[in-house]
């Protein structure tokens, strides 16, 4: 169920490195497309509860197969329920990667349906927002409908999706 985006719209996709792993070329199809590939961790964990090796491994792993398949590491980094600590943020740096959060959680994850999240997203949104949608974690036709039906309606009020620069 794809969504009909503008061809010249541009976003964001932070990948979990296992996923990515089993679809190297979806990595490249998205980058070859215009848009940033960018690093959510191998697994998936919470950060601040991993030693600092466990965190590096995380983050160094998905990084190398970014870079092994698209020749260029990334450098932006989404900790998985935005939980960052002070020692996960200094592996991030070291690693070359700036942390990024977002403004507007759609709640897709919680799957309450398309109208709801359609309704939570155009509530929040403001210029500048970064807004959080998931592609994992069961069945995601909610996430997409809401998009078909959000996007175009902040496409007409003059948003613009852009990619994220460090």
């Amino acid at each position: 169920m794809p969504v009909r985006v503008p061809a010249a719209t541009q976003a964001t996709f932070f990948v979990i490195g296992e996923r990515a792993a089993a679809f190297p070329g979806l990595l490249r199809d998205i980058a070859d497309q215009g848009h940033v590939v960018a690093n959510h961790t191998w697994t998936h964990p919470q950060l601040p509860t991993l030693p600092p090796g466990a965190v590096r491994s995380e983050l160094g792993r998905t990084s190398s197969l970014i870079d092994d398949v698209l020749g260029t590491a990334p450098t932006l980094a989404r900790a998985p329920y935005g939980a960052w600590d002070d020692p996960s943020l200094d592996i991030c740096n070291e690693l070359g990667m700036s942390p990024v959060g977002w403004a507007v959680d759609s709640e897709d994850w919680t799957s309450p349906g398309v109208p709801e999240i359609v309704d939570t997203v155009m509530a929040e949104i403001r210029p500048g927002a970064i807004v959080l949608s998931h592609d994992g974690g069961g069945g995601r036709g909610q996430t997409v409908g809401a998009l078909d039906r959000y996007l175009p309606r902040l496409l007409d009020d003059g948003y613009r999706p852009v990619r994220i620069t460090p």
